[in-house]
């Protein structure tokens, strides 16, 4: 038996590789895996534990009424269907319910997806505009002005939230003081996060704020371009698009395409700000009851466990779907050095 238990541990590669190390070779792997352990048990702990333990709520029926915890019970695939028929998902053609439509209320998946067609542009862009600003050889004083758009970025976001809605606030926020004082009537100003129609506008402005972390992440790129292709471009006569479209954007690709990724997976968890802004309740008529915040409400505020951890799973799918679709497209787009660009 022990000669059959020690065969098979032969027989695994990486135990049969970890044997055939040197000593020295053995003991820094030891020595790394300890160092690492923290983090392992953290990640079993903290992560992959509740990741299996929230799959299995989605197929039982587990809630809390009146803080008493009740009895798990098997449903197969009931809390799936009911995510299926419920309109604030949107996954069944027939309850769907688009967010331009008149007098009803859209569905927190219309939600993420409306406000993300609107926000992630502005979230790729903008970044790469300042970086190419800050990058400029023209400009005096860089340091100082990439140090002043990278400070927000350090201040706790749900406190840049609460300033934000303090200067934005409909009847003693600075901004609309401003616009009245320009001569704006003030039945006409702006109403912000209060407004259908703006609220999506103060979302995004609100998170201009924090740009300047993928400011530095796209200058960090921009640095890494060879001088000598500008050189070459200016030789050949190409002018500044020309130098952008063909040597500029090609090189800094992999960057745009990482920042591409943590924006989609952000603004489909897209949370805090609806919750700080608006108090998690979807005003005004439902337009900021975003899926992950629609998610928190079943999970913590109804306290169905199944159902919130089944929407979780669902957003767990679509985020790798998505994600997915776009890592598909980066051989159309995205060079790296010593690829040849299809």
């Amino acid at each position: 038996m022990l000669e059959q238990l020690s065969n098979f541990r032969d027989s695994i590669p990486s135990l049969r590789a970890f044997r055939n190390l040197p000593p020295n070779a053995r003991r820094e792997m030891r020595n790394g895996l300890l160092f690492l352990s923290p983090w392992i048990f953290g990640f079993m702990v903290f992560t992959f534990i509740p990741i299996i333990a929230s799959l299995f709520f989605s197929f039982i029926d587990l809630s809390i009424t009146d803080g008493i915890l009740s009895t798990p019970k098997f449903v197969g695939f009931d809390n799936y269907i009911k995510m299926i028929n419920d309109p604030m998902v949107g996954v069944n053609p027939r309850t769907w319910i688009t967010f331009f439509a008149p007098s009803s209320t859209p569905s927190a998946m219309g939600v993420t997806i409306t406000f993300g067609l609107m926000a992630l542009p502005v979230g790729i862009f903008l970044p790469l505009s300042l970086a190419l600003l800050m990058n400029s050889p023209y400009l005096k004083g860089q340091m100082v002005f990439r140090s002043l758009f990278y400070m927000p970025y350090i201040v706790p976001f749900v406190a840049a939230i609460y300033l934000w809605g303090g200067m934005l606030n409909t009847e003693s926020g600075w901004i609309n003081r401003a616009l009245i004082f320009l001569g704006m009537a003030k039945e006409n100003v702006p109403q912000w996060a209060n407004d259908v129609n703006w609220v999506y506008p103060t979302y995004i402005i609100m998170g201009i704020w924090g740009a300047g972390n993928a400011m530095l992440i796209m200058i960090a790129g921009l640095q890494g371009v060879p001088t000598e292709l500008y050189d070459a471009a200016k030789v050949d006569g190409a002018n500044p698009w020309q130098t952008f479209w063909n040597i500029t954007f090609p090189m800094i690709s992999p960057v745009i395409f990482y920042n591409l990724v943590l924006s989609i997976v952000g603004l489909f968890q897209y949370f805090t700000t609806p919750l700080v802004v608006n108090s998690g309740t979807g005003r005004p008529g439902g337009a900021t009851m975003f899926y992950n915040l629609y998610l928190y409400k079943n999970f913590y505020a109804y306290q169905d466990m199944s159902y919130g951890a089944t929407l979780a799973w669902f957003l767990f799918v679509i985020i790798m779907v998505i994600t997915f679709l776009v890592f598909s497209t980066a051989k159309y787009w995205v060079y790296y050095a010593g690829d040849s660009r299809s």
